[in-house]
Parts: C-alpha cells; structure tokens; sequence
C-alpha cells in the first residue's frame, strides 16, 4: 500500500518556495523546440495551484469535549474530471504551537491515499475556546495533457473529525474511535481558479456549531512541456496545419487567454491588498516599463475589458482580438505562454511572501470585504419593500365608523384578502424564480446554501416607516405632550457613563427568552450568529422562567426583569473595574410567548432606569395582540383543553377569557405600557405558514377578520394594535428601524404530517435553522453591533 506521510516538526515552521525568476521577459525557446518543424506539436500544460489558510479553530457551541481534527479534501465537480483530483503539494506552518500546551498535540498529515490534508488534533475544553493552527496548506489542480481551461468547479470539502478523550491520556491520532462529526463542502466556481483571494469561514452544521477562520487563494500556474511525435507528412498541403492541430492551437489560444486574465487579476488583488492594509509589496521583479506595456497591450487585444467567462474559442468572424490571437504562430504562442507563466509564479510567490508577513491584516480586510458582499448574494432569497405605517382609527373615530356603516355609509374599506396566503403565495413565487436562476459569479459558494437554492428560506422584509403621530383628539398617551417637549421624553444616559466621548468600553448584552415549555437553549442557533458578528456580545440565556410557563405572564415578567437586572449590574461593574464604561446596550431577542414576557418584563417599574439602554429587540413569532382573531381551529382546540384540563392561566391570559370585561384583560392593559417606544430597532419575525401564533399578532398589524368587526371585540383590538404602534410612532424614534419579516420556509420535504397541518412545523423551524438569522443579521450587522 503506497501511503506517504509528512511530519512536522516544532522547530520546523515552513518549507522552501518557489523563487521568482527574475524579469520575467517573453523568454527564448527552449532547446527541444525546433521552430522550423512546423509539424511538431506542443503541448501546454498548467496547474491550479489552490492555497488555504486555516488561522483558527474558534469553538461556538461545540456539545462535546474531546479532541478534533480539520481534514480537507478538493476534487472536480463535473465527473468527467473525477480522475484529476487535488493533490496537497506543500504546508507552511506559520507558528509554532505554543510551548508548554496540551490543547493542540501530534502533528499535521498529509495521506496519498485520498490526497487529503488532516491539521494536528486540538482538545476542546469549553465553548469560545479558540486554538491557533496558522497552517497554510497549498493544493495542485492539474489540467494534465487538457489543452484548455476546465470550466468545471471545484469542491472544497472540510470533515470534523472527533474522538473522545482516552483514559491514559493519548491524543487523537492513538484513539482507535476517530470519527468525522460534521462535512462542510464550497464550491469554488471555474471563473475563481484564474486568482481568487477570499474569506471562507466554516461554520459545519447547527450541532457543530465552530467557527474556522479561513481564506482560499488561488493562482493559474505553468506546467510542464512535452513534444509529441511528429505528425504524418501524408498530406498534399504541406503548409497547411492538420485538423488536430488545428484544435490543439485553439485550446492553446484559450489558455493563454486564461493565463492572461489570471496575472492581471493576481496583480490588481495584489495591488489592492497591498493598499487595504497600508504595507508595500515589492513587485520590482515583475516586468520592466516596456514589458508591462507590452503586456497591457496585449491584453487588451485579446479583450481582458470582457468578463471571466469570455474564455470562447475565437474564429475568424468574431473580431479584432480573435484575428489578434490566432495570427500568433506557435513559437510566438509558446513564448507568451512561458512568458506570462513566469509572471504568474512571480505574482503568486510574492503574494506568498506579504501573506506570511502580513496574515493577520490580510485576513482582517478579506474578512470585512465578505461581511459586506453577503448583503448583495444573499439578496437572491431576500424581497425589500417598504411601507408606511398605517393610521388606525381611534374608538373615538371607530364609533363614528360604526354609525356611518348603519346609515349605509362605510368609511373605510375591509380586507378581502388574506394577508398570510398572500404572502406565502408572493414567496413561492420567488422560490420558483430562483428554481430557474442561473448563478455565476466569482464568489466561494457555500453549499449549505448554494447546494440546492429552492431549499432555502425566503424573507420577504417589509422597512416600516413611521407616520406621524395621531392628533391629540386620538387615543394616544401624546396627547397632553407640547411637541416642543418631545426630546425629554427618553431618558438621558448617566452622566458617568458619557465623561469621555472618545474613550471607554460599550457594553453590549442580548438576553434571550424561550417561549411556551421551552428550553434556555432553544435561541441558541440566534445567539451564535450574533456572537459571529459581534463576539464582544454577553448573552444571557434566561433560565428563570423553565417549567414555568404555564404561570400568570406578571409573575414570570418579574422573574426575567430580576434576573435582567441581576446580570446587567454584574456585568456593568465587571466592566467599570477593567477600565471606563461609555455606554451600555441592552438587546432582547424572544421566541413566541417568550415575546410577551420580554414586555411584561419592561413594564415591571424596576426595568424603567434600564429602558435608557434599550438597542434592538427581536421578537420571533411572537402573539403580541394574543389570540382574539384566531383562525387555526385545531390549535384553537389544543388552548381549549389546555385551559379546562390544566388551568393554564398564561392561555386563559393569551385568549382574553382571564377577566369577562376584555377591558380589564392582561393583554388589552399590557398594549397600553411603554414597552416598545425606548428600543433603537425592532424586527418582528413572523411566517404565514406558522399556525401556533396568528400571522397578523407575530407581525402588529390589523387582520381580515377584525378589518369588518364593529363589536366591542373589534374596538379592544383596534385599541390594542393602535397602543402598540403609538410606541413605534413615538418622536424619540426619529433613527428607529422598525422591520416586519416574512419567513416563508420550504417545508416539501417535510411531507403532510400533522406538524404540518397544525402549523407546529413552521413554529418550530425557526429554532432548528438558522439561515433566516444569518441572512437577516448580515444583512443589517448594524442593529446587532
């Protein structure tokens, strides 16, 4: 069995690159080509030469101890390539581990069997725990005897691999139970291998929950030579070049081509790289004046304006820069080729260079550059709209409304279609749109999205804009405020806090509440994501309230507020004793009933000197105006026995059955608390295909059913949504971001089971998946900042 490995060594921290070759001029042929035989043939050959850098191992959320290893693999995508695979050609260890720790043991690998790369074993001990490898591993693409670039992508596999920590002690590669825990797999597209460098962060799956720091870099190498025999003279026309060859020169054009776009674009990266960070490169040994000209020249004749995928076979009709190309006789071709391979192995040494000199301010700029990209590709699965703020009648108004309606004069109109089906109807077709979109950028592709896009959660975000206030004949607690007055309305921030403007820590805490019977972990997967934007975030994940949510909403609202304020003053003097405390900024993030106690809380009088703090609130799916208009009839039933065979009294609350009067019910007395009007931003996640919270409580907004309902029922919940839309209205709010957003999940391969029919599905999807926080919270980092 042939199976090689290479060992590396503490002291040992890198192995010898390839050396520039000084200027790399259009070079003479070399000896073996005879450029009188005009019946020899050449052949071209190059490499890919695919670059990973893997800076650390950063553990999120990790469920077990013990020891893992990374393992990287890279083939072809396309089969008809399964024979060329990626083959690992060198390691450069950056930095040593560090001496004296038993976190990282053994050493990395390199196996010929299935040419893959396995880093070192590290023991993860506890979550955000970080282990440095700093390893750079450098993988080979040949094209072989392929005259022409490949447009097949290429997949870029990482393994986590586990086993369990031995009872004497061994390490990793002693223990006989390795196992791969989790496969996360890239698409790297064929316009990428011409030179890509690129952040690629590895994140594995919801119960793997790391971060690997990771960027890709990717250059279009020369390979070597090889003369084939000479060509049958059989033919009448001598000078005239057979058809073989004809089609060898073709690719050959092409791949010259390829090289061509490939050194201009390894120089701009280089450029820019060089620029984004403030630090020289050296690029003195590239090319003299003339011969950058004459390059620049040259590329423009073969059209390097166009796009990646121009790389088309030229013919005699297509043009200037085809007629250019194809005049080139071979040895004028094989010159530029050899040519500009120099200038490409030049390119891509110096850039190996200013990484190792400067790893961590490159990854820093590729890391902030693919933060800002993901807004626009993960635009595909995200519709933006924005809307104003609707103005609902006041009772007062409603009144009015009702007479008018008996006198045979309506005044306003009822909703005849139903907000949910509507919106599930507007997603799925964009789904089908994306069914049929072609995606062809430049971009890593991250296969967990990109395998099968038709799988992925639509989010339809709807930017609400605040209307102004309702007059003060209006139901609104503005009524008796002098509009002069209005900037006094949210507290100031301790003066203690602000003695410096320029100076001092942010702190930033995020509590997340589950809902009904749930788990202080089922905001996990909200929780990590956040903590990949901003990892200076403290959490708490509320404990007070588990197996306790059956109970009255006031008795849990005060337990959370107590435990909130708890840990905020913890946290605040933890921070004043490490330095200067600025500012602090107080997050909530609730999932279903969760959302109810989160407001209950903050209407507890010992939370109101913390709603000064107040930054983003995120409610997921949450029965904000309860369960009056309820059209799930199944669930309504599930509530019915919950209230008669257990007595909850958080459902009676929910339903409006905890008092006769609805005016002295919990829900129609909590609307009227200021709850809302102190947060910065507020994002309402809501699914039409959800049937545990109503579409149109989850979201604030008037429903179908009471649009038409003049009762009593009808004005308690006009009251109820117009008390709650005051708040967003209110003058402090002036910079607020109010957002609904529809998440629409693709649930096909779910089947029709009863979690589907019940709505439960969709309920629970929003704590098993965390795609929709991803999209959302990249896409506006600056409300979870």
């Amino acid at each position: 069995m042939l199976r090689r490995f290479k060992w590396f060594i503490a002291g040992f921290n890198q192995q010898k690159t390839a050396k520039p070759k000084g200027d790399a001029k259009l070079l003479p042929l070399p000896k073996e080509y005879n450029s009188s035989a005009r019946n020899r043939k050449s052949m071209f050959e190059a490499v890919h030469e695919v670059a990973i850098y893997i800076h650390r191992f950063h553990n999120l959320d990790l469920f077990q101890q013990g020891w893992y290893q990374i393992k990287i693999t890279m083939r072809w995508e396309d089969s008809e390539y399964a024979s060329l695979v990626g083959t690992p050609s060198r390691v450069v260890q950056y930095d040593a581990p560090v001496l004296g720790s038993d976190d990282v043991l053994g050493v990395w690998k390199i196996d010929d069997m299935d040419h893959s790369f396995s880093s070192q074993p590290f023991r993860i001990r506890y979550a955000r725990q970080d282990i440095l490898l700093s390893v750079m591993i450098a993988f080979n693409l040949s094209l072989g005897r392929i005259e022409g670039p490949i447009t097949s992508a290429v997949i870029l596999k990482f393994e986590l691999l586990y086993a369990p920590v031995l009872e004497n002690g061994s390490n990793m590669q002693d223990s006989p139970d390795v196992s791969p825990a989790a496969v996360h797999e890239f698409r790297i597209p064929s316009k990428a291998l011409l030179g890509l460098h690129s952040y690629c962060p590895v994140h594995f799956d919801a119960f793997h929950s790391v971060l690997v720091d990771t960027s890709v870099h990717i250059a279009l190498l020369k390979g070597g030579v090889h003369a084939m025999k000479k060509p049958s003279r059989s033919s009448s026309k001598i000078n005239e070049e057979p058809a073989s060859d004809k089609y060898d020169k073709e690719n050959q054009v092409l791949l010259v081509k390829a090289f061509l776009k490939s050194r201009a674009t390894l120089l701009q990266e280089l450029q820019n790289l060089s620029k984004a960070i403030n630090e020289t490169v050296d690029l003195s040994g590239l090319t003299s004046q003339h011969d950058e000209a004459k390059f620049l020249r040259v590329s423009a004749e073969v059209g390097m304006e166009t796009s990646n995928d121009d790389l088309q076979v030229p013919n005699s009709t297509s043009g200037s820069s085809s007629d250019y190309i194809c005049s080139l006789q071979k040895d004028e071709l094989y010159r530029l080729f050899h040519s500009l391979g120099d200038q490409n192995l030049y390119l891509w040494s110096t850039f190996l260079k200013f990484h190792r000199a400067h790893k961590t301010k490159i990854l820093d700029y590729l890391r902030n550059s693919w933060a800002v990209d993901r807004r626009s590709e993960w635009s595909i699965w995200m519709v933006y709209s924005k809307v104003e703020m609707p103005q609902q009648p006041t009772r007062n108004e409603f009144d009015d409304s009702y007479h008018r309606l008996r006198a045979k004069v309506p005044v306003h109109r009822k909703i005849t279609e139903d907000p949910s089906q509507a919106a599930a109807m507007r997603a799925e077709l964009h789904r089908r749109s994306i069914a049929q979109m072609r995606i062809n950028n430049r971009s890593i592709q991250d296969l967990h999205i990109f395998g099968d896009p038709s799988r992925i959660p639509i989010i339809i975000i709807e930017r609400v804009v605040n209307a102004p206030l309702r007059s003060p004949s209006g139901n609104s607690y503005f009524r008796n405020i002098d509009p002069k007055d209005t900037k006094t309305i949210l507290p100031e921030v301790d003066s203690s806090l602000t003695s410096n403007n320029q100076k001092g820590r942010i702190l930033k805490i995020a509590v997340f509440v589950h809902g009904f019977q749930g788990h202080h972990l089922d905001l996990r997967l909200v929780r990590n994501q956040w903590l990949l934007i901003d990892p200076k975030v403290e959490f708490l994940m509320s404990e007070v309230n588990e197996d306790k949510t059956s109970e009255d909403f006031r008795e849990m609202g005060l337990r959370l507020a107590q435990e909130v304020i708890a840990f905020v003053k913890k946290k605040m003097d933890k921070a004043s004793r490490s330095g200067t405390l600025k500012n602090v900024k107080l997050s909530f993030v609730g999932h279903s009933i969760g959302n109810v106690i989160v407001r209950t809380a903050l209407a507890e009088s010992i939370m109101e000197p913390y709603h000064r703090y107040l930054h983003t609130y995120v409610s997921v799916s949450g029965p904000h105006l309860g369960y009056l208009y309820s059209s799930n009839s199944l669930f309504n039933s599930g509530l019915w026995l919950l209230k008669k065979l257990k007595n909850t009294r958080c459902i009676h609350q929910l339903t409006f059955t905890d008092d006769v009067d609805l005016e002295n019910t919990f829900l129609y007395k909590l609307s009227k608390q200021k709850t809302l009007e102190s947060f910065k931003s507020i994002i309402l996640l809501s699914s039409p295909q959800d049937g545990y919270v109503p579409y149109h409580s989850a979201r604030i907004e008037q429903c179908q059913s009471s649009s038409g309902d003049y009762s009593k029922k009808g004005k308690i919940f006009h009251e109820m949504l117009n008390n709650c839309l005051d708040q967003m209205r209110a003058p402090s709010s002036e910079q607020r971001m109010f957002m609904r957003c529809d998440v629409n999940f693709d649930t096909t391969l779910q089947g029709r089971n009863l979690n589907t029919i019940i709505g439960r599905a969709a309920h629970i999807e929003f704590l098993e998946t965390d795609i929709f926080a991803k999209f959302i919270m990249w896409s506006f980092p600056e409300l979870f900042r």
